[in-house]
């Protein structure tokens, strides 16, 4: 690979070859260009996903996992890979709308020494914004979504790999808590706005959804045992697990009471491994991370 690439473009991918495809298409712009490396990991997919990356996209590097090894192994396995100077980072259902994104990124990394990882503005929905004007300015927060965001390598090489035995779900807190232990900043974005087609409001009725419910609930907790004061611990979980207690078992959402009960075995299973892996923020260092701004998840055009 040149010297002279700054940028990497990694995207994630199982059985999705008409949301990859669609999201490509959208990149080719970026993808074509010399001074880009993209590359992209098929996660074991069944659906012919990897022979259409080789016969389309020839110039794409493509990592091929002959069975899945989870989402976070894959993204560990792309960002460990990388030697260019930033990499982007989108699921494979997302796609850039700002155009001349490059001079941008590299600008505001120059600018800001401090900064580990870019959050982009982000819109949820399966049809494109109505408008796009941006009306937020950067700043510092506590932490970033998946989906869509930029990584300044030398901040991923100075902190743990996401982990992996988390499946899904969680891994950018854990890299955010890392990143502020090592005095890393995460900075919100807007200047650079992606669409990520996703349906939020479906998700509940979707077969998956007490899987993503429990990998939630657990990754969350697990985060807890691994960072918090140990005075904190005790009443966020309580608190955290009498929310999905009122805010949906107690209405009537059985399939959330079974995510709780699996979540609190997943929890007590890896509980020698949170001890083991814990890295504690100090009670100082935990008030100064609570005055961090909350992490951008959801822009939404018509609030601009």
């Amino acid at each position: 690979m040149s010297k002279t690439k700054l940028f990497s473009i990694l995207i994630t991918t199982k059985n999705r070859k008409t949301d990859l495809a669609f999201t490509l298409e959208k990149l080719k712009n970026l993808v074509d260009r010399n001074d880009i490396e993209c590359i992209i990991c098929d996660d074991g997919s069944t659906d012919g996903t990897a022979e259409f990356i080789k016969i389309n996209y020839p110039n794409i590097r493509l990592i091929a996992n002959p069975k899945s090894k989870g989402l976070i192994y894959s993204r560990n396995n792309l960002l460990n890979l990388v030697q260019t100077d930033f990499a982007i980072s989108l699921d494979d259902d997302a796609h850039i709308i700002t155009e001349n994104i490059l001079d941008k990124i590299e600008n505001y990394f120059a600018e800001n020494q401090h900064c580990g990882v870019m959050a982009l503005r982000i819109f949820w929905g399966l049809n494109h914004p109505e408008n796009t004007i941006l009306k937020q300015e950067s700043h510092i927060v506590k932490g970033f979504v998946g989906c869509a965001h930029v990584w300044n390598m030398n901040a991923w090489r100075a902190i743990p790999n996401y982990p992996a035995w988390f499946v899904f779900y969680g891994e950018e807190d854990f890299a955010a808590f890392q990143l502020f232990k090592k005095g890393w900043e995460i900075h919100y974005f807007p200047e650079v706005l992606v669409h990520h087609r996703v349906g939020i409001k479906t998700r509940k009725n979707e077969k998956d959804y007490r899987l993503r419910l429990r990998r939630s609930l657990r990754s969350g907790w697990y985060l807890y045992l691994l960072f918090y004061p140990w005075k904190i611990i005790p009443r966020k979980l309580a608190y955290t697990f009498w929310i999905q207690l009122k805010n949906k078992v107690l209405k009537g959402d059985w399939k959330a009471g079974i995510a709780i009960l699996q979540s609190i075995g997943d929890v007590i299973i890896n509980l020698p491994r949170l001890l083991k892996q814990s890295n504690r923020l100090s009670r100082k260092e935990f008030q100064e991370y609570q005055k961090l701004a909350e992490t951008k998840l959801y822009w939404e055009s018509e609030n601009e």
